[in-house]
């Protein structure tokens, strides 16, 4: 029997197919990518664009071939240790809730920084709550990120990537990345595990 760690499980699987076969489309068929553009993105709530929906089909765009490559890598490198661990249901749930409360605390952030226009894509904010998961469930693994050159634990990692968000997020405008939904995936995963570890349904 082949080892899960060299398998990868089916949600998994099927978000990373999902999210390329939708990149692929958008960039080769112009219609597609118009209409998505217009109606797939996350706008501001108070645009006449905005849809309930865009909650969750923003997650799926992604502007660039490096913004898609690195989420799922993301994706992969930590879900499918997470999708184990959690069963695909749970898992999924997880991912959903993680990219949806990304959204809301982005909008949340802005609305009280008086920002009140503005589009968002990509599933950074869902895969950011799989990093928070991956420090939370085995705070001591080792992992390697590029630039560090040696490997560091996986809580050490997420705790100075919330504060480098953070930092981010309040100094540096118009860079069009949405630091605090990234913040936002991150807690909402945390306050998530929480929940199911008290009602006993998650050990960790």
């Amino acid at each position: 029997m082949a080892n899960p760690a060299f398998k990868t499980p089916p949600a998994v699987k099927n978000l990373i197919i999902a999210n390329c076969l939708i990149f692929l489309a958008t960039y080769l068929i112009p219609k597609v990518n118009t209409l998505l553009g217009t109606y797939g993105q996350l706008f501001w709530v108070g645009s006449p664009n905005f849809h309930i929906y865009q909650f969750v089909s923003y997650m799926f765009l992604h502007g660039s071939f490096s913004h898609l490559f690195f989420n799922m890598f993301a994706l992969w490198m930590f879900g499918r240790t997470l999708e184990y661990e959690l069963g695909t249901k749970r898992f999924l749930i997880y991912y959903f809730v993680c990219g949806i409360g990304a959204a809301l605390f982005q909008i949340a952030v802005a609305w009280a920084a008086g920002e009140y226009y503005f589009t968002m894509l990509g599933a950074s904010g869902a895969t950011m709550g799989l990093l928070m998961a991956f420090g939370v469930m085995h705070p001591n693994n080792q992992i390697f990120i590029f630039p560090f050159p040696m490997p560091i634990k996986a809580k050490w990692f997420v705790i100075g990537y919330i504060i480098l968000e953070v930092l981010q997020g309040w100094g540096v405008s118009g860079d069009g990345i949405a630091h605090f939904a990234h913040v936002g995936g991150m807690l909402w995963g945390w306050a998530l595990l929480q929940y199911w570890k008290n009602k006993r349904v998650i050990w960790f």
